[in-house]
């Protein structure tokens, strides 16, 4: 069946525009969400600042992590029925390159991106492949279920690092994604100091009870030789997507210290081969996720092993797109942005 709702659209120059379309009903395969929340990331606040023109064009609803609930499923799928609350994986790998062939889709030769490539979750009905769900807990609340997507980037992230209990691990930036990964590295029992400039940030992870530093105010590979007994950690992760983040992480690893590249640098980075040498340091990249991680992230969140409620700062309704986009430009505060999407319960931090 068809239906009328809201999307936003990024129309370039920093401009969103809410209008009211019509969708069709899924085809072979595909759902129709009703999307609850979806939150800004980082990706996002690059395609509002013009830099992803060429690959989103001027007419794209972006948006990818969301919540929401199955409301029409088409012929063919069998993994989702009506009514059941959801989250959308959002990869679309092309099944037939080598990495696809090897079974890792996530890393994929050609692979798209839901919300970036094709139209995403900043709309009230979202229409996706249906092999991108995955089912939630009843009781999960949708706010929370929101940061899975990027809950699922930290538990990739961990698990490449084969984090161990009682090992000492450093994050490298204290933005959400570095908050997160310090969160699921926590759980899985290592002992977190998280770097970050940033003081409101710092005061998040203070009130999360982090042991933090700031390198703006104290030599930070000196800070965490102390606090290790001169052996560093044996877990680094990089989150921070600066050259500075870059040249502590070697500093701050133990002998054959494993190093997981997270953040996304724009401009290519240059790394300490030496001291890889010198230590015998591994250093992984991780990018996006798995399906396990994604069940790991659901588990995480609904146990809570992630403080939802601190990690989610302000919630804004989709009509207000423009403000929130604008207001993460000029508020330091933030943590994660959300935008309530659909018709959801109003939400305490939402105006």
């Amino acid at each position: 069946m068809s239906r009328t709702f809201t999307a936003a659209f990024y129309r370039g120059d920093r401009t969103f525009a809410v209008e009211q379309i019509t969708s069709q009903a899924p085809g072979q395969g595909e759902v129709a969400v009703r999307v609850a929340y979806c939150g800004i990331c980082g990706t996002d606040m690059h395609v509002y600042h013009g830099n992803m023109d060429a690959r989103v064009g001027l007419n794209r609803t972006v948006g990818h992590e969301m919540s929401g609930t199955a409301v029409e499923v088409g012929a063919g799928v069998d993994n989702v029925t009506v009514g059941q609350k959801v989250v959308v994986r959002p990869l679309d790998p092309c099944g037939d390159c080598p990495a696809c062939e090897a079974g890792h889709e996530h890393i994929c030769h050609n692979l798209k991106f839901l919300g970036l490539d094709t139209n995403g979750a900043m709309q009230e009905i979202w229409t996706v492949p249906a092999y991108t769900l995955h089912v939630l807990p009843d009781d999960l609340r949708m706010d929370h279920a929101a940061l899975i997507e990027p809950v699922a980037v930290a538990c990739h992230a961990v698990r490449l690092s084969n984090v161990q209990a009682g090992e000492d691990v450093v994050v490298i930036g204290g933005g959400p994604i570095g908050i997160l990964v310090a969160m699921v590295a926590r759980d899985a029992g290592g002992t977190v100091v998280i770097s970050e400039v940033n003081p409101h940030r710092l005061a998040i992870a203070r009130k999360l009870n982090f042991d933090t530093v700031s390198p703006t105010e104290a030599d930070m590979p000196v800070v965490i030789q102390e606090r290790t007994g001169g052996k560093g950690a044996e877990v680094v992760f990089e989150v921070s997507g600066t050259q500075s983040g870059v040249d502590a992480m070697t500093a701050v690893a133990a002998t054959r210290a494993r190093i997981v590249m997270v953040a996304i640098h724009v401009v290519k980075p240059e790394i300490d081969l030496f001291q890889l040498f010198w230590r015998e340091l591994k250093l992984i990249g991780a990018r996006v996720y798995e399906p396990d991680d994604y069940e790991k992230a659901i588990a995480i969140i609904a146990s809570g092993g992630v403080d939802a409620d601190t990690v989610i700062t302000d919630v804004s309704p989709l009509v207000d797109i423009q403000k929130a986009f604008e207001a993460l430009d000029t508020t330091p505060t933030a943590m994660k942005s959300l935008i309530r999407v659909g018709p959801a319960d109003r939400h305490p931090l939402c105006p």
